[in-house]
């Protein structure tokens, strides 16, 4: 590899650790050959549930060539959305944590298009385009690749310095770059800890997850009613799920993010169990606004409520 590759890969990575990323690491654009198998597995097997977009564009999931002409590198970030605080209000209907603050696309969209403005300007006439979950990237397999961390049991990426409560984006570039070694060891071991804690069973067997079961699926991306099957079994999750994340050994070396965006809104902390169960669409809009609970609408938001209710 070139000097210079080395060198725009050193520019890079200390401008995304500037602009408020945790990790920065690089990955050659390639086929993915080991996960196309996977994926078509995973997909026959309708574990993605409703979810029929990911059987969309499977060729572009599978090689960032195919989103970016000439790509020659896939810059993997990740952001810190660990709170300081939660719920106080431990009988309360639970938020996940990333969904705290600002909408992530939003605030990561915004700092990804200004490492490309950096990149451009420090080396040249660059092509490229960012991603946050927006296009078909799979996020976790670069991320693997570029060194940021293992994929977990629970299908999450860990990383032995800050556990796994961080966002993946990434920004695919036509530049050569050095690049990262690929995080080859698992150290999850033998633990088990997301498998069990699991209440409907989502996480079939390691890394393999059944969306069709999973809380964040059936409290987000699900827009029909929750299947009877899963009363009593949702924890009191109304948007998302910590779960597999909060028994996560790694997750004891998880520190608060100091993204002022993912500051959340005081009011949603202290609401109370009741404040919950009687929300209004006026107050939806005010605590959530611009937040990505919004995905979810009011609609969904109480239909959520009202299903956990009967526990």
């Amino acid at each position: 590899m070139s000097s210079n590759a080395a060198k725009n890969s050193k520019l890079i990575k200390d401008e995304a650790l500037r602009l408020g990323f945790m990790q920065c690491g690089i990955a050659k654009a390639e086929f993915l050959e080991e996960e196309a198998p996977r994926l078509e597995t995973w997909l026959k097997n309708e574990h993605h549930g409703k979810m029929a977009y990911m059987e969309n564009h499977f060729d572009k999931r599978l090689d960032p060539r195919l989103l970016v002409e000439d790509a020659k590198s896939v810059i993997s970030l990740s952001l810190n959305y660990f709170p300081e605080a939660g719920q106080q209000d431990p009988d309360a209907p639970r938020i996940s944590k990333y969904a705290y603050g600002i909408d992530y696309h939003t605030v990561i969209k915004d700092k990804l298009f200004l490492l490309l403005e950096f990149i451009r300007e420090e080396i040249g006439e660059v092509s490229g385009r960012a991603f946050v979950d927006s296009a078909p990237v799979l996020d976790r397999a670069w991320a693997k690749r570029a060194g940021i961390g293992w994929v977990g049991k629970n299908s999450n990426i860990i990383s032995k310095k800050s556990g796994s409560f961080f966002f993946l984006a990434e920004l695919i570039v036509d530049l050569d770059l050095e690049y990262d070694h690929p995080f080859q060891t698992d150290h999850c071991g033998t633990c088990t800890r997301c498998i069990d804690a699991c209440p409907t069973d989502a996480i079939l067997s390691p890394f393999i997850i059944d969306a069709n079961k999973c809380i964040s699926y059936l409290t987000i991306e699900l827009k029909e009613e929750i299947p009877a099957q899963f009363n009593q079994k949702m924890e009191n999750w109304m948007f998302g799920c910590d779960i597999c994340q909060d028994v996560c050994p790694w997750n004891r070396f998880s520190a608060p993010h100091s993204e002022p965006a993912f500051q959340p809104n005081a009011q949603l902390l202290e609401m109370k169990k009741e404040d919950w169960q009687d929300i209004t669409e006026d107050v939806f809009k005010v605590i959530f606004k611009n937040s990505a609970v919004k995905r979810t609408k009011f609609k969904g938001l109480t239909r959520n409520i009202d299903f956990i209710k009967q526990r």
